[in-house]
């Protein structure tokens, strides 16, 4: 329930002469306190991201030091592998904590069913770390086996950043929000590149399959970042830019050649495995750089939108005291009712003669532009929502495509995603739209 402070409750004392009704009143408030609790939440909602991000980062870094180990038959990573696990775990317990303070403290926390029912899921995919690392430093799986493990768990914690980005209300927060989800995913997608082909090469040969997997890969990663670059600042920008003209984008680009070389028939040196990792986590760390920018941005842009909300009530309260000690109207009041402005009877093209400016109506003038102008800006940004959060809409579509074509097809996720681009490019459309007919048919 909100409650209004006293200073608050006091600007609302109804001037008999007003015209504006302690409710009226109340509401304009109550709608700024609403948007406020909703930036906070907000707010709790980025801090949970960074942590996420930060947590998915080390698993990323464990998952490739396991698959090496494993590849290895325990000869490589031994020691770095445990330092590792150690910094995961201590990313985990940091948010294990972070949830535990902004989630639990209250039933009716304002938050999103789906958001927490994500954070849930994830939370049960960390439960079962200690399992899986007691089978790796077993030797109990295979590389292949462990690397599918840490994805599903990524892929859990990406999700909770994705329902986050769905949530937000603030659409600047929003197009950040869609920036860091599309560059988390595409770093993914380049660590699971990563162990694909460390598994190629550590076997000295890529079959067509493999191939097709690494181009694939290959491929999700462009679409990721093509929607970072549409969402992400200048500044963002440049860094990635760098990134894709160092010299370490070039021996990726000059390795993906060998691998498709490769898979048409041909046999490579097991030493080609080592190299391959280290320039791809090289590729892969340099990313935490544009994340943490992100991140950092998303921080200071909570606070920035809180203080600006918190100075805007302000504003609201200190001219609904003027309103207050405003003279009795002799006049027609500045109102809906008189407002061409506003949709009224369809066809009518009645006009009103210019309402008057006089002392006695500047603060009931100034009330209605605030209360037409807070409506507004609400239209307003539910406009720049849809636009930021389209982006997500359709991956969200391509996804339910693709799992329905993998039901009904029995294919894999790269069969099922390259069968919708080529239907796509065939019939010259976009894949989401392509996607959304699919699932309008079979869905």
């Amino acid at each position: 329930m909100l409650i209004l402070s006293d200073i608050t409750v006091a600007f609302l004392v109804e001037c008999p002469m007003s015209k504006h009704s302690d409710i009226t009143k109340r509401f304009l408030l109550s709608a700024k306190h609403q948007e406020i609790q909703a930036l906070q939440h907000l707010s709790s909602n980025c801090r949970t991201v960074k942590a996420v991000k930060d947590m998915i980062h080390q698993l990323q870094r464990e998952r490739g030091m396991s698959n090496v180990f494993l590849s290895s038959q325990g000869e490589r990573f031994g020691s770095p592998l445990q330092s590792q696990v150690a910094a995961s775990e201590q990313s985990e317990q940091d948010l294990r904590s972070l949830l535990k303070s902004l989630y639990l403290g209250q039933h009716d926390n304002g938050q999103s069913m789906r958001l927490l029912s994500s954070i849930t899921f994830a939370l049960q995919g960390m439960d079962h770390l200690p399992d899986l690392r007691n089978k790796i430093s077993d030797q109990k799986l295979s590389a292949l086996e462990s690397t599918n493990a840490y994805c599903r768990l990524i892929a859990g914690l990406l999700d909770v950043v994705f329902e986050a980005a769905d949530v937000a209300s603030d659409p600047k927060m929003t197009r950040l929000l869609v920036a860091l989800f599309n560059f988390m995913q595409g770093k993914e997608y380049a660590g699971q590149e990563r162990a694909w082909g460390a598994i190629g090469f550590a076997e000295s040969h890529f079959d067509q399959d493999l191939g097709d997997r690494i181009s694939a890969l290959t491929e999700s990663q462009q679409h990721c970042f093509e929607t970072f670059t549409n969402f992400a600042d200048d500044e963002e920008q440049h860094m990635w830019l760098d990134q894709q003209n160092s010299d370490i984008a070039a021996q990726i680009a000059r390795l993906r050649q060998m691998i498709q070389t490769l898979a048409s028939g041909g046999e490579c040196s097991a030493e080609l495995s080592e190299i391959w990792y280290d320039i791809a986590t090289q590729r892969i760390d340099a990313m935490q750089s544009i994340e943490a920018h992100l991140t950092d941005r998303l921080t200071e842009q909570a606070s920035l939108r809180i203080k600006q909300a918190e100075e805007e009530l302000r504003n609201h309260e200190l001219l609904i005291a003027t309103l207050n000690n405003a003279p009795p109207l002799a006049d027609t009041p500045i109102t809906m009712l008189y407002d061409n402005t506003v949709k009224g009877l369809k066809g009518a093209e009645v006009k009103s003669e210019k309402l008057p400016e006089g002392s006695a109506l500047s603060a009931h003038k100034s009330f209605y532009d605030l209360i037409r102008g807070q409506a507004q800006r609400i239209e307003d940004m539910a406009d720049e929502l849809n636009a930021a959060k389209q982006a997500l809409n359709e991956q969200k579509v391509i996804d339910r495509a693709k799992l329905l074509l993998m039901q009904q097809g029995g294919l894999s996720e790269q069969q099922a995603y390259r069968k919708l681009q080529s239907s796509a490019m065939e019939q010259n459309i976009r894949l989401a739209e392509l996607a959304q007919r699919v699932v309008s048919r079979v869905g």
